[in-house]
């Protein structure tokens, strides 16, 4: 028996062991560390894209002037209610202002307008982050976001074809359900450089238009995203305290 009893501890400590699953090997929290229970945690993004141009010759016609800029600030703010797992908000607004003249098919329709247009934007945005300390350091940390927008816009365009102007009104409200992973990485004490990228989203969005002061259509639809767009990747600075 004793044997037996032998053999079979033998192989216990010599059998191999089954490798534990990814997020099972996530190294613990130090309460001193950024992500540690009770800190919080804030942080701003300014993106301002400007176009200007003149007396361009393109393939169908002439673009005589283009001026126009698009101004986007978003900022959030989380509390960590637990060691790597933090609740909170982000806000943002974008204000959308050009103006364009051109021309079209001089020779079959003589198409000459100048259009401008002007919208405004705004969302909430809850969200709960948790974090993955997947190497035992504390410059470096991976994270998904789970959050849920909702965003209102509003604008309005004017064409001018030198015989008539037409004005067109929008109102849109929609609704975005999506999943963010992300890194961020500690640059100084307190900050990091934070980066993300939309893995998917679930969308619905509501569009009213009225043209010239009556309503004209109603644009609703739903979209499902599974795509990964590398070129949409989200920059911000990240304070935590």
């Amino acid at each position: 028996m004793l044997f037996f009893s032998l053999i079979a501890m033998t192989y216990a400590e010599t059998a191999p062991k089954k490798p534990k699953p990814l997020l099972d090997n996530t190294v613990p929290i130090a309460p001193e560390e950024n992500i540690a229970k009770g800190n919080i945690m804030a942080g701003f993004s300014v993106s301002l894209v400007q176009a200007d141009a003149s007396d361009l010759d393109i393939i169908v016609g002439d673009l005589y002037d283009l001026d126009g800029y698009t101004l986007s600030v978003d900022a959030f703010g989380g509390y960590f209610f637990k060691d790597a797992l933090a609740a909170g908000i982000r806000g943002g607004y974008s204000r959308t202002k050009y103006t364009l003249h051109f021309s079209l098919l001089e020779d079959i329709a003589d198409v000459d307008q100048e259009r401008k247009y002007l919208s405004n934007g705004f969302y909430v945005q809850p969200f709960l982050r948790n974090y993955l300390k997947l190497f035992d350091s504390k410059s470096i940390y991976f994270f998904n976001e789970t959050s849920f927008q909702v965003a209102y816009s509003y604008g309005i365009s004017q064409v001018d074809d030198t015989e008539d102007i037409s004005k067109t009104r929008t109102q849109s409200l929609s609704f975005k359900l999506g999943l963010n992973p992300g890194v961020d990485i500690v640059l100084v004490e307190g900050f990091a450089f934070e980066t993300s990228v939309g893995l998917l989203g679930l969308s619905s969005s509501m569009t009213d238009i009225e043209e010239n002061g009556e309503a004209t259509s109603n644009i609703d639809y739903n979209i499902i995203n599974f795509k990964i767009n590398l070129l949409s990747l989200d920059f911000c600075l990240v304070y935590f305290f």
